[in-house]
């Protein structure tokens, strides 16, 4: 089962973020280079900004502009 990722850690710089392991920098087993946080890439508000990147478009599609359908018959 995986580790709950934290939303706001308190020093998200001593950790490496990569997997569920979550090692400190001194003792990473996984990996050569050490995985920021995401708040540490986009800020403190990264997790509404990752929301509102996964929200459908509030402009429906065009109903005009349908894929054609290209059958093709057996003989």
């Amino acid at each position: 089962m995986a580790k709950k990722f934290p939303i706001h850690p308190a020093n998200p710089e001593r950790i490496c973020w990569g997997c569920d392991q979550f090692c400190a920098i001194n003792a990473m087993a996984c990996a050569n280079e050490r995985s920021p946080h995401p708040s540490e890439l986009f800020g403190e508000d990264w997790l509404a900004w990752g929301e509102q990147q996964l929200a459908p478009a509030s402009v429906p599609a065009d109903p005009t502009i349908a894929p054609k359908n290209h059958t093709r018959k057996l003989a």
